[in-house]
């Protein structure tokens, strides 16, 4: 009887967590279309609870991560989006974002979504 015990409170626990994990992605929040001219502002939530902060306005991208800001052009692509600049890129699909180090597979912070509008 006492395993069984452990088994069902182990079993809420886990529940529990899976709830949790979805309260935490929560509505959709779009990207505005890339030649929006309005700014508008969201904080995506990434691996390690690390926070991008991306504003966007025609075609153009300020990301903020840490301390530094860069401002990334819009590249078109087939499907996704890829903002960029010399040194850094903002790229990803529907809403799964990485920011890295322009030209390589570095990421600077990656499994990032949406989280909430900041403008």
């Amino acid at each position: 009887m006492h395993r069984l015990s452990i088994a069902a409170i182990a079993l809420a626990a886990l529940g529990a967590c899976t709830q949790h994990g979805a309260a935490i992605s929560g509505p959709s929040i779009p990207r505005p279309a890339p030649d929006d001219p309005t700014p508008q502002g969201i904080a995506y939530l990434c691996e390690g609870r690390k926070e991008v902060a991306v504003v966007y306005a025609k075609n153009r991208a300020s990301v903020t991560f840490g301390e530094k800001t860069w401002r990334a052009e819009y590249q078109p692509m087939g499907e996704g989006f890829r903002y960029a600049d010399a040194t850094v890129e903002w790229s990803g699909r529907d809403d799964l974002a990485v920011l890295r180090e322009a030209g390589t597979a570095r990421p600077i912070a990656f499994n990032c979504r949406p989280s909430r509008r900041t403008t």
